[in-house]
Order: structure tokens, then C-alpha cells, then sequence
């Protein structure tokens, strides 16, 4: 089941807002069509993004695929631990598989996000 606190973009990538600061990783749909995760590559802390450019990238044992940040900001804190495990991203990817969390510079982009019942069907409408 989708979580309803996140905002989603068509890249696949989810965004939960606490505050000023915003936490992204990659959806359970996402992690499915990959495959194992084996490796992930991530911004440093202190880089800056602007909205849909490219943050890093997740290797799986199908594909390499490149992260988009679904907002424009700074990173904060990047989740050191799916450096040796980042099969964590697969087991719980709207929780330990988070992967950064920035500070947000515009919360107006997040309008054009799509919320968990519109990723839902997003998801769907692909499928058909």
C-alpha cells in the first residue's frame, strides 16, 4: 500500500515533507522494476538541486537508472547506510530506504507532485 504522507513524481521518486526539510527516496513500484539493488550513488551533503535534475543514480542487476529530486533544494543528510546495504532500499523502501533529505528552497514545486492515490493510478494506467 502507497503511503498517503508522500508526493510522488512520474520518475518514480517520493517526497515526505516534515517542515522545511524533505526526505526522498524511490517508490515500492520502482524497487519491484529494478530488481536487486546493489549499489546507489548519492549527491554530498551541502550539494545543491534544482527540481527534476538528476541527484544520483541506483544500480540494480538489471539496470543502472538515474534519480531525479522531484524538488528544488540543498542536500542535508544523505542515509549512509545503503552504502553497505543497499538492499534496504527493496525490503523497505518508504522507510530504511529512504536516501536524502534536503532542505527545501521552493514548496510551491511541490504542486506539480501527484499524491499517493494519483501515483496509484498513474502506476495503473501504465500497467494497461
Amino acid at each position: 500500500m502507497t503511503p498517503d504522507d508522500l508526493l510522488f513524481t512520474k520518475e518514480h521518486e517520493w517526497l515526505r515533507i516534515v517542515g522545511e526539510a524533505g526526505t526522498i527516496g524511490i517508490s515500492d513500484h520502482a524497487q519491484k522494476e529494478l530488481g536487486d539493488i546493489v549499489y546507489v550513488e548519492l549527491p554530498k551533503p551541502g550539494m545543491k538541486f534544482n527540481s527534476g535534475e538528476p541527484f544520483g543514480s541506483v544500480e540494480s542487476v538489471k539496470a543502472v537508472s538515474e534519480l531525479f529530486i522531484p524538488v528544488s533544494g540543498e542536500v542535508i543528510e544523505i542515509n549512509e547506510d545503503l552504502g553497505a546495504a543497499p538492499e534496504k532500499i527493496n525490503e523497505d523502501p518508504y522507510g530504511a530506504g529512504w536516501m536524502i533529505r534536503i532542505r527545501l528552497s521552493n514548496t510551491d514545486e511541490t504542486g506539480d507532485l501527484m499524491s499517493a492515490e494519483e501515483y496509484d493510478e498513474y502506476i495503473q494506467e501504465a500497467a494497461e
